[in-house]
């Protein structure tokens, strides 16, 4: 038995491996039970609780601490061996390797959860959520090239030819993509400026419809003919936009003509006859109204009154109903609504007189 033991294989004896093996079995029991009477209690616990952030770290501690610990056991107990040059330089590089790879996806979950965390508490949280996406895969992308980077120069690379490398080749790409990267940093200026937002009704030049997607190159909208426009993200944000979401009230200006035989009485009560109309409705606010214009054929009439609420069809709803019964009260009154009317005068041969042809 003593012979077997002091038996060399790989330059360690038996013993040594049985020893490294035992104390690596020892600790991967150790961390298992840990991970279920430690890690099941506070899963149960933050079950209990309101806020996520325990419930991030407790899903961040499985899925990135706790297989790092295995391999730290596993580096542990090789250090007990005597192993050749190159064997511990694999041992080493296979750490730092896979250390890097859970750090960097540690540094994305933080990175990817505050972001989400932050537009979740705000207005249309899920829209801006998934809004966001673009950006993620953006920022993961810069860790991971960081992280690439950094195992480069632990393996020895001379990380200055690299970066400088990096820097003409990101020179000769930003050149080559101008189009491309400026609608990406109008993505940027989308998502954090938010001129708009999913959901919202905007106006572009000639161009009309509800905001359907935010991507990193396009936004698209859906018009109200029922067709999908796609703009350009830099287009967007170059233009001036006109987002009827944001609107709190709608400011509505209408005019009326009566014609020119309307009494002067009549004349001054019809501010107050609309003005009574108008506030029929609570979500109406009337402004004002006043006998503005003698026109070539009537005499005219501005109303002004302010709608509370954005929404188009109930701005034209009210519109509609005091239409109605601004003619309905009109007619019941005897007031004419003026028409395009011309009065000729002629002066016939032999008569003196005038005959009025209407």
């Amino acid at each position: 038995m003593n012979d077997f033991l002091s038996t060399e294989f790989l330059g360690n004896p038996v013993s040594s491996w049985l020893l490294v093996i035992g104390g690596i079995l020892v600790g991967f029991a150790l961390l298992k039970l840990t991970k279920v009477l430690v890690l099941r209690r506070l899963r149960k616990f933050s079950l209990k609780t309101k806020t996520t952030i325990d419930d991030f770290l407790l899903k961040i501690i499985e899925k990135a601490l706790v297989p790092v610990l295995y391999f730290v056991i596993i580096y542990a107990g090789l250090q007990y061996l005597e192993l050749s040059e190159k064997a511990t330089d694999i041992a080493k590089v296979a750490m730092l390797f896979i250390c890097t790879f859970f750090a960097l996806r540690f540094i994305n979950a933080v990175i990817e959860y505050a972001i989400l965390n932050v537009l979740k508490q705000q207005d249309d949280g899920e829209a801006k959520q998934k809004q966001a996406k673009g950006l993620l895969v953006i920022v993961k992308v810069i860790v991971w090239l960081f992280g690439i980077v950094f195992l480069l120069d632990n393996f020895g690379y001379n990380i200055t030819t690299i970066v400088a490398g990096l820097g003409i080749g990101g020179i000769a790409i930003a050149l080559a993509a101008q189009t491309v990267l400026g609608d990406l940093f109008s993505y940027f200026s989308i998502l954090f400026d938010r001129p708009f937002e999913i959901g919202d009704f905007i106006i572009v030049d000639d161009k009309l419809g509800v905001v359907e997607y935010i991507g990193i190159k396009t936004t698209r909208l859906k018009s109200i003919e029922g067709d999908q426009l796609v703009c350009s993200n830099k287009d967007l944000t170059d233009s001036r936009i006109h987002n009827f979401k944001r609107m709190e009230r709608r400011r509505v200006v209408f005019s009326i003509g009566v014609t020119y035989g309307t009494s002067p009485q009549v004349l001054e009560a019809i501010p107050n006859m609309v003005k009574a109309i108008i506030e029929k409705d609570e979500n109406l606010v009337f402004d004002r109204g006043h006998f503005t214009t003698f026109g070539d054929f009537s005499l005219n009439f501005e109303f002004v009154y302010f709608i509370l609420t954005s929404d188009f069809n109930a701005h034209r709803d009210a519109q509609q109903r005091i239409f109605y019964e601004i003619y309905r009260e009109f007619e019941a009154k005897g007031i004419e609504f003026a028409f395009p009317t011309q009065t000729l005068f002629v002066n016939q041969e032999g008569d003196p007189e005038k005959a009025k042809l209407n």
